[in-house]
């Protein structure tokens, strides 16, 4: 069987992301921006831009895709980041937690915001940034622990959002991505 693709276009610069079955008859394009350094360096130049002129004090993002995006938005932004981490280590401290279900592995995954993070997040204006936004999952995670560390979320933004299981106006984005689902007749 051929692989199938999915083109997708961000300041000229193309790229064809591999369709994945993730439950029977549903496929999701996959983004993976882990060393695809030029995909990276657009993506946040653009995202940077949008996200200028909003009183953002500090970037946030979940480990580990968006790593990189986060980044570099960062130094766009001459801004500090802060990443949650999926499992907690004992130099964490009192780390806060929250669950969050991954659309890509089906199963429910912890966030952690490490003791020394929350001291930075605590009462700042805060833009949460990942990858791709599909269920909404994974934002909640981030939007519940930033309430537990008393910081306001002021944007959310990603590289593009995906599916039409929640609403997206007030997400910052570059692309909206389909969910492929087979009709059963």
């Amino acid at each position: 069987m051929a692989e199938e693709f999915h083109s997708v276009e961000v300041a000229g610069i193309k790229r064809d992301l591999p369709l994945m079955e993730i439950k029977p008859g549903v496929k999701i394009a996959i983004l993976n921006i882990l060393g695809d350094y030029e995909f990276v360096n657009v993506a946040s130049a653009e995202l940077a831009q949008l996200l200028t002129g909003r009183d953002i004090q500090v970037l946030v993002t979940a480990e580990a895709k968006s790593i990189p995006l986060a980044h570099a938005i960062s130094s766009e932004l001459r801004l500090p980041y802060v990443v949650l981490r999926k499992t907690h280590k004992p130099y964490m401290g009192d780390a806060l937690q929250s669950e969050t279900l991954s659309i890509t592995t089906g199963q429910p995954q912890l966030l952690f915001l490490d003791e020394k993070d929350r001291k930075l997040v605590a009462g700042k204006r805060i833009a949460i940034i990942d990858d791709v936004i599909s269920t909404g999952s994974t934002l909640q995670g981030m939007r519940l622990i930033m309430d537990k560390a008393g910081a306001k979320v002021v944007a959310e933004a990603a590289i593009f959002t995906e599916g039409d299981r929640a609403q997206w106006y007030d997400i910052v984005a570059l692309g909206h991505l389909p969910v492929w689902v087979e009709s059963q007749t």
